[in-house]
């Protein structure tokens, strides 16, 4: 049984770098990591992968030769890489004995919650090679600063868990510069637990392009909270306390923590109950240590 990760989130949100400073701190605990990139438009890697999708095709070949752009190329590549999964799979074979896997996809978001090509590829690899993977959605902390960009976020979230139907894990990242960008209207924890997004009504309304839409934004709010799936932890990359608490859930999430135990129920029974110890972590040591106190947060 093999464990692994599929990183995935809009461009800039952190993924090349979270696959980078993940790795490091897997090896430093003890894994033998092995990262695949899977996203033909990263040509310039800070890491060393086992896998690279570029052997296979390179966007800028199918730019080219097929007069796409980008976007289409990247769906293009994501389809052909589908075609020729033969290809992935010869190439992980040889690393399912003793490696811990980090999938590296793109950050074309419609990948992950338009098309199919990218889940059909993730469910032949979980199928044929007996992966256990969680899903890693990186959202850019910042955008909890701007109620608009918030809500989209929340909703691309969303309709990524129910499309690529993983074990999910969303996270803040860059929490470290969460401010760089303006104060937040609310403390830390109503950004993470996303349990009532009518507080943000108000604020959607100074913004008169935010205000036309008023109904708009109600009606995708509820949504968001009739489905009652979406929450967030918390990453600083640079930070080991940070990604060691995030480990533990992503453990918990795959099943990696199951790994090591012989297969008893009262065994297993042990670890799914007991403490969440991270979850302390996950927001108020969080927002005291990266989030300046301000007494007018609502």
């Amino acid at each position: 049984m093999v464990f692994g990760q599929v990183v995935i989130g809009p461009p800039g949100s952190g993924k090349t770098t979270y696959c980078n400073g993940m790795s490091q701190f897997l090896k430093l605990i003890g894994r033998k990591v092995a990262i695949i990139n899977l996203d033909p438009a990263n040509d310039s890697l800070p890491y060393e992968c086992a896998v690279n999708i570029e052997d296979l095709i390179k966007l800028s070949d199918v730019m080219t030769e097929h007069s796409l752009g980008p976007n289409g190329g990247l769906v293009y590549c994501m389809d052909y890489l589908e075609k020729n999964i033969d290809w992935l799979q010869s190439k992980l074979e040889p690393l399912l004995k003793d490696h811990y896997l980090l999938f590296d996809f793109p950050g074309q978001v419609e990948l992950f919650f338009l098309h199919s090509n990218a889940k059909t590829v993730i469910m032949k690899l979980i199928k044929k090679l007996n992966l256990r993977l969680t899903a890693v959605h990186l959202v850019d902390a910042h955008l909890c600063s701007d109620p608009g960009k918030y809500v989209s976020a929340l909703l691309l979230t969303l309709s990524t868990m129910l499309h690529l139907e993983l074990p999910h894990i969303n996270v803040l990242s860059k929490i470290d510069l969460i401010e760089n960008y303006g104060k937040l209207a609310f403390n830390l924890d109503f950004y993470t637990d996303v349990e009532d997004l009518s507080y943000l009504q108000h604020h959607l309304d100074q913004d008169p392009r935010s205000a036309k839409y008023r109904k708009l934004t109600k009606e995708l709010c509820d949504v968001i909270e009739d489905f009652s799936l979406v929450n967030f932890s918390t990453l600083d990359i640079q930070d080991k306390e940070s990604v060691g608490n995030l480990v533990k859930l992503i453990d918990k999430t795959n099943g990696y923590i199951f790994s090591g135990i012989e297969a008893s129920a009262v065994e297993f029974s042990k670890i799914a109950v007991g403490p969440l110890d991270w979850d302390y972590y996950r927001v108020a040591a969080v927002q005291e240590k990266y989030i300046k106190d301000d007494e007018n947060f609502d």
